[in-house]
């Protein structure tokens, strides 16, 4: 993400300052919802559903004025945000349909928000942060395991580690 911001920034000040304001405001809705997820393992909808209104006028807002080298997907700008988003609800609605108790509902509207930054920056980003999120909760749930705090049957809160592994994504990876 910061690879794309300094891009963004020298080609349109305009474009930079959106996704700067789209990065600022996923740092407040993560640790937000990541303290009402470990606390009562829900995701609010009056976090979760404004968050798609703001990430997606942002991000595609900045898609759209910083006109990248990268035309989106199909060459439309912005729609790679779009079918980003889109991808990882399904993705994360096909877990919850598959075995419902695993997966929560919150989780997947998440996932939706969560697939619109990853796309902004690239499938290869999507990619990563979900294998991330899986990958951070799995090195939870065994750390439980082995210090017996938890069993095989324990609940644990999953957003939090899809916020974490989206974060990872975005400041760990080079825009594609």
């Amino acid at each position: 993400m910061i690879e794309r911001l300094g891009n963004l920034g020298a080609a349109n000040p305009v474009a930079f300052w959106l996704a700067l304001a789209a990065c600022a405001y996923f740092s407040v809705m993560a640790v937000r919802l990541a303290v009402i997820d470990v606390r009562h393992h829900l995701l609010p909808d009056r976090i979760v559903f404004p968050s798609y209104a703001i990430a997606g006028l942002l991000l595609l807002g900045g898609q759209a004025i910083g006109g990248s080298a990268d035309a989106g997907l199909f060459g439309v700008p912005g729609l790679r945000v779009l079918a980003g988003g889109a991808a990882l609800w399904l993705f994360y609605f096909l877990l919850h349909t598959v075995y419902p108790p695993g997966m929560g509902f919150g989780d997947v509207k998440l996932a939706g928000v969560l697939g619109m930054y990853l796309g902004f920056l690239g499938w290869g980003h999507v990619l990563a942060g979900t294998i991330a999120a899986f990958i951070l909760g799995g090195l939870w749930s065994v750390g439980l395991l082995a210090a017996r705090r938890g069993t095989l049957q324990s609940a644990i809160p999953f957003g939090p580690f899809m916020l974490a592994g989206t974060a990872a994504a975005m400041l760990l990876i080079p825009a594609a």
